[in-house]
C-alpha cells in the first residue's frame, strides 16, 4: 500500500504518531501528481512551497509541539478559489498572472490547523458550467476513462481526489459544482448548508446570496470530509451571509440510523433519470432500509415546469455574470469565450422586475422542499440523471431515448442551490456501463451532521468508496 492509497484521516493519525512524516507524504503526491497529472489535466498550478511546508510541519511533529486536526495533511485547491502567493486564473485569460495577496477565511482556517496546499485545481471559466475546460489549461479528463468528463466545475478538484493526486479537496457549489463532478467521479462531495463556511467575494460580499455559493469538502469517504468540514465552517463577522457557530462536532459520525424518516424521489416530479443510473439509486435507497430507516418514495411537485425552473436558475447566474464581469468583457470581449458572452447578454437584458420575479419563483421551490422536509429527516434522489458522458459535450441530449436539454437537464443538483439546503453526493455503485453513480443526499438547513451521519453509516454498511481501474495501485 503506497502512501497515496491512505484516506486523509489515516494520514493524520500516521503523521501524529510519527509513523509517517509530512515530508514523505508531501513528496508522494507531488511525485504522483508529476508522473499522472497529464493523463487527467486536474492541476493547473503546483504550490512551489508545498516542501517547505511540509518540512516546517515534520519538525512540530518531532518537537512534539501541538499540531492541528490537518496537520501535514496535503490538500487540492480549486482555481475559483483565491490563494495567497499562488497563481489564480479563475479559468480566464483576464487573469492568467493573478496572484492573490490573501486567502478566503476558510483556507486561512485550513492552513491555521497544518494543511498543506498541493496546488489548484482545473475549472471553467469562472465556474459557468457543469463540465471542466477553460481557455488557459484546456480539458480535464475523467480518471474512469479520459474520453469523458468530470464534470464541473470542480472537476479538476473531483477528478484529483479519484486519481489520488490529492486525498481531499476543496470545491465551491453555485449549481451543483460540488456534487456533479462528485458523481461522475466516484468519490464524496458535500455542499453545507448556505453560511456554514463563509463565501468570500471581496467585491460583493452580498452577491453571493444570489444564488446561493457553497465552498465544501470533496474526499474518498464522508469521514474525510467531516474532518474538512469541520474545519472550514465556522462564524466570520466580517461576512454578511455567515451564520453562528452551532458548536457541532462535525467528525462525531456514528449514529444508529433507526427510525429515520427518509422520503425519496426519483425525479422531483421534473427530470428523465437514465435507467441504469435509476437502477442503481433504486437500490441504494432500499439499502437505508435495510439499516432500519423508515423510507417512503414520495411524488414530489415543484410548482415548476422544467423548463420554468432552468430558466429562473440560469437567469439568476446570467444577471451574477452580467454585474461581476459586464465590465470585464467590455473591455475585452476577446478574453471571454461564447458560452460567457452569452451569458452576460442574457444578463443585460434582463430587468430588476424580471429578476425579482424570478425569486418569486425561488420561493415556490423553497417552500415545496421544505413542505417535504419538515415531515422527513432527509431526501433522497439522484444526483444526476445520467453517468459521464464525453468531455467535448455540455451534457447528454438523449436519455432513454428521449431529447433533453444537454445544458440543463441531467443536472438534479441546481434545486438545493436556490434553496441552501446541505446536499450531498454519496457514490453508492455502478451503471451497467462501469461507471459511478452518485445519491444525493439532503436534509435540513443546518442538518449537516446527520446527511454526513447518514453518508458515513452507509458507507460503513455497504463498502461504497469507488476507485478507476486507471488509477489502482
Amino acid at each position: 500500500m503506497s502512501i497515496t492509497d491512505f484516506t486523509a484521516t489515516e494520514l493524520g493519525k500516521l503523521i501524529r504518531q510519527k509513523e509517517l512524516s509530512p515530508v514523505e507524504v508531501i513528496r508522494a503526491f507531488l511525485n504522483r501528481i508529476e508522473t499522472h497529472n497529464s493523463q487527467w489535466n486536474a492541476y493547473v498550478t503546483i504550490n512551489e512551497q508545498a516542501l517547505e511546508e511540509a518540512i516546517r510541519a515534520e519538525e512540530s511533529v518531532m518537537k512534539g509541539e501541538n499540531v492541528g486536526k490537518l496537520h501535514g495533511i496535503p490538500i487540492a485547491i480549486k482555481d475559483l478559489t483565491p490563494t495567497k502567493g499562488i497563481l489564480t486564473t479563475y479559468g480566464s485569460p483576464l487573469f492568467k498572472d493573478y496572484v492573490p495577496d490573501y486567502d478566503p477565511i476558510f483556507l486561512q482556517r485550513i492552513k491555521a490547523e497544518g494543511g498543506i496546499v498541493l496546488g489548484k485545481t482545473n475549472t471553467p471559466e469562472f465556474g459557468h458550467k457543469g463540465v471542466t475546460d477553460n481557455p488557459l489549461f484546456g480539458v480535464t479528463k475523467n480518471p474512469w476513462d479520459d474520453r469523458l468528463t468530470p464534470g464541473g466545475s470542480s472537476g479538476g478538484s473531483a477528478a484529483a481526489v479519484a486519481a489520488k493526486l490529492a486525498p481531499f479537496a476543496e470545491g465551491s457549489d453555485g449549481g451543483g459544482s460540488i456534487r456533479i463532478p462528485a458523481a461522475l467521479t466516484g468519490i464524496f462531495g458535500l455542499k453545507p448548508t448556505f453560511g456554514l463556511v463563509p463565501h468570500e467575494d471581496r467585491l460583493n460580499l452580498f452577491g453571493s446570496e444570489h444564488p446561493y455559493l457553497h465552498n465544501g469538502p470533496m474526499a474518498r469517504t464522508a469521514e474525510d470530509a467531516a474532518l474538512l468540514l469541520s474545519v472550514m465552517a465556522g462564524y466570520d463577522v466580517n461576512n454578511p451571509n455567515s451564520i453562528p457557530d452551532s458548536g457541532e462536532d462535525f467528525t462525531d459520525l456514528n449514529r444508529d440510523l433507526k427510525g429515520l424518516k427518509i422520503a425519496y424521489t426519483r425525479n422531483f416530479g421534473l427530470y428523465e433519470i437514465s435507467d441504469d443510473v435509476a437502477e442503481v439509486v433504486d437500490k441504494a435507497v432500499g439499502h437505508y432500509a435495510d439499516l432500519g430507516c423508515e423510507v417512503e418514495e414520495i411524488d414530489l411537485d415543484l410548482g415548476l415546469s422544467l423548463k420554468e425552473l432552468a430558466r429562473a436558475f440560469s437567469g439568476m447566474w446570467c444577471v451574477k455574470f452580467a454585474a461581476s464581469y459586464g465590465e470585464y468583457f467590455d473591455n475585452d470581449p476577446g478574453s471571454f469565450s461564447d458560452g460567457m458572452a452569452k451569458m452576460i447578454a442574457i444578463g443585460r437584458k434582463l430587468s430588476a422586475i424580471d429578476y425579482k420575479a424570478i425569486e418569486l419563483k425561488r420561493t415556490i421551490v423553497w417552500k415545496k422542499i421544505q413542505d417535504v422536509l419538515n415531515n422527513y429527516d432527509l431526501l433522497l434522489s439522484p444526483v444526476l440523471a445520467t453517468t459521464a458522458f464525453e468531455h467535448h459535450l455540455p451534457g447528454p441530449s438523449l436519455i432513454n431515448g428521449k431529447s433533453v436539454n444537454p445544458s440543463t437537464d441531467w443536472m438534479l443538483t441546481q434545486i438545493y442551490n436556490m434553496t441552501g439546503h446541505p446536499a450531498a453526493s454519496l457514490p453508492v455503485g455502478l451503471a451497467s456501463s462501469g461507471l459511478p453513480v452518485g445519491l444525493q443526499v439532503a436534509g435540513n438547513r443546518f442538518a449537516d451532521k446527520l446527511v454526513l451521519q447518514a453518508c458515513h453509516a452507509y458507507e460503513k454498511a455497504f463498502q461504497t468508496y469507488l476507485e478507476p481501474v486507471s488509477v489502482l495501485g
